[in-house]
């Protein structure tokens, strides 16, 4: 049985390119074929309900082919299939998904705001694909209060100690696996913890900061536990930190080799495709390449 492809997003554009080196390495470390997707975007002069009319016969495409000059030079490519479609990027690149082991693009393509950090197809494919998206951002993002951290490849993962959900640790474990990295948990728990009485009086909290903090690590070990022992030779690291969860997840991200975390889960009362605030603001803000995994539906 064939492998599915590794699906590199590609416009032309810079942010591109680098998407399209990292997905070929990651194809390459999956045994996985490469497939790099042109989606010729029709929607912004078109009229709503209008047809559309195409050209007949080949259609020449510049963006794959400036694609296939780029990786040209590189022996160690697996075999690419290079392919052009006409429609909109927020609805062609997902439903790609259902062929795909993952999709990687750019963090901002050709048009749109120059100040944007992450371009709108980055939000809609990373929101609806239903295969992990991993957004490649451009180099020099600065991030704040990184922690210190030993040198060496990581892997950083956001781990929900009261709502956790396998699917993206076992992408985390099989990335670190693949690439000789170590897993960095990042586990978060709300402090300071504020008690209110009456108007204007706020009551110091009569809780033991160590104690949550323990207690919350103990909780992170206790996930990573059997993923640890599916993969026993990646490193897993459990941290515990208070406060802010994206903040603390971004700030983790500096020299990472990945950054991975989890798609808002749908459930009854809220069935829409949803990215989640912590993971928009990873998306917008954190150093590394960041993946986007759809999370499994609960069982109950």
């Amino acid at each position: 049985m064939s492998k599915l492809p590794v699906i590199a997003a590609v416009d032309g554009s810079e942010d591109s390119l680098r998407a399209l080196d990292w997905a070929a390495d990651t194809a390459r470390g999956r045994e996985a074929p490469l497939k790099v997707v042109h989606v010729r975007q029709y929607a912004a002069w078109t009229q709503p309900g209008s047809p559309v009319v195409l050209p007949p016969g080949p259609v020449e495409d510049e963006v794959l082919d400036a694609a296939r000059a780029h990786l040209a030079p590189r022996t160690d490519l697996p075999d690419a299939e290079y392919l052009g479609i006409d429609g909109a990027v927020d609805v062609v690149l997902p439903e790609l998904g259902d062929t795909a082991q993952l999709i990687v693009l750019g963090s901002r393509g050709r048009g749109g705001f120059a100040s944007l950090l992450l371009g709108s197809n980055g939000i809609a494919v990373s929101r609806d694909a239903p295969c992990p998206v991993v957004v490649v951002p451009r180099p020099g993002r600065e991030v704040d209060d990184a922690p210190e951290v030993e040198p060496g490849p990581r892997v950083v993962v956001g781990v929900k100690v009261d709502n956790p959900d396998d699917a993206v640790l076992d992408f985390a474990f099989g990335e670190a696996a693949r690439r000789g990295a170590r897993v960095h948990a990042v586990a978060t728990y709300p402090w300071p913890i504020q008690v209110w009485t009456t108007p204007a009086e706020i009551l110091p909290p009569a809780l033991d900061q160590d104690a949550i903090e323990q207690e919350t690590r103990t909780l992170a070990d206790d996930l990573l536990a059997p993923h640890r022992k599916t993969h026993p030779d990646v490193r897993a690291d459990a941290f515990a930190v208070p406060g802010d969860t994206a903040a603390a997840i971004v700030g983790a991200s500096r020299d990472a080799t990945l950054t991975v975390v989890g798609r808002h889960r749908r459930h009854l009362t809220a069935p829409a495709r949803m990215l989640g605030s912590v993971t928009q603001a990873v998306l917008l803000h954190a150093a590394s390449p960041i993946a986007v995994i759809p999370q499994s539906p609960r069982a109950d």
